[in-house]
């Protein structure tokens, strides 16, 4: 299959001693819809911003349809569109005029554009919304049209920063839906970042994890839930309880142990049979148990299983502020 992003030894150094990212390597096949996870800060929007010629890189190189990042930048651009996480919409025009807009930015005639816009309002079910201005607008309709907008010049590559941010359920679901029409009619291939580990499950053909700035893991979302190899229990015990680790290791089937604060994430064989097992033997050794789960692999456990972190752990963080930012002015 055609690559249509090759990234090769790709790095980024910021203040000659800050690396953002550390000689990344992969591919995205045409028509695909690759998903790029990782933790705060782990290099996501730095990689992105050299991929779309924002930024050069320190080292390596990358190729977009072909075209060099570095040497064809005006190619480049051509040839992808970007929905960032921000809205950019101008809320003093209508979703039409912001969408002329975007072409007359291409350069692309407004006999032709008035085309495109209408089939890209009807694409994200906006056309009757198409002449109310973009203040008037509810934070789904304003994502709706972002996406309109990142597709006027009929990219082959398509940049989703966070597609679904803050919205309802309901929206994320119909967002969900027209990335896919995207991929199944027109063969768009699609590099996504998202905090919705749901969200990469359901939509990504392939997955990279991103931390401190290096590929550490890269896969489909059935292999990377495969690699964890075994089910997960979740045993929370009293706060002021002994550390119980080595006692649950030596559980048959019992084939890892972590501990975070009074609650123990273990990986095991067969979990319906090793729970009771685990069970029994703290409770013989008069360890009191407040909880006890079992799952089966989910990317949330691989990408705790890779990063250390849970996506919750991140709300606190600086692109957190960023985001919350982003939704009060979507409420306005």
């Amino acid at each position: 299959m055609e690559e249509v992003i090759k990234v090769e030894n790709l790095t980024k150094v910021f203040n000659k001693h800050l690396t953002a990212v550390d000689h990344v390597n992969f591919d995205v096949k045409a028509g695909e819809i690759f998903g790029f996870l990782g933790p705060n800060g782990a290099g996501k929007t730095t990689t992105i911003n050299m991929l779309i010629t924002i930024l050069k890189p320190t080292e390596g190189t990358a190729h977009v349809c072909k075209y060099s990042i570095t040497k064809d930048a005006s190619e480049v651009r051509n040839c992808i569109g970007v929905v960032p996480q921000e809205y950019t919409a101008d809320e003093d025009l209508t979703g039409m005029e912001n969408i002329l807009l975007c072409a007359d930015l291409y350069g692309i005639p407004r006999s032709e554009s008035k085309k495109r816009a209408q089939e890209l309002l009807e694409l994200v079910e906006m056309t009757k919304f198409a002449d109310k201005k973009v203040q008037t607008y509810s934070g789904g309709m304003r994502r709706r049209l972002e996406l309109a907008c990142g597709l006027i010049n009929r990219p082959r590559v398509l940049f989703l920063d966070e597609p679904t941010l803050g919205l309802d359920v309901q929206t994320r679901t119909a967002t969900w839906s027209y990335i896919k029409k995207l991929k199944e009619q027109f063969n768009m291939t699609i590099f996504m970042t998202t905090h919705y580990l749901e969200e990469a499950d359901n939509l990504c053909d392939r997955i990279a994890i991103i931390d401190q700035g290096k590929i550490i893991k890269l896969d489909s979302p059935e292999a990377l839930k495969e690699s964890l190899g075994g089910d997960i229990l979740t045993v929370a015990t009293k706060e002021d309880d002994d550390d119980v680790s080595g006692l649950i290791s030596k559980i048959p089937k019992v084939k890892e142990v972590k501990k975070q604060n009074s609650t123990y994430r273990v990986k095991v064989e067969n979990g319906e049979e090793t729970a009771p097992l685990i069970l029994n033997a703290l409770m013989k050794n008069g360890v009191i148990i407040t909880r006890l789960s079992l799952s089966k692999p989910t990317l949330d456990e691989v990408y705790l299983e890779y990063t250390g972190k849970t996506m919750r752990e991140e709300e606190g963080s600086p692109d957190m502020f960023r985001q919350r930012i982003t939704l009060r002015r979507a409420r306005q």
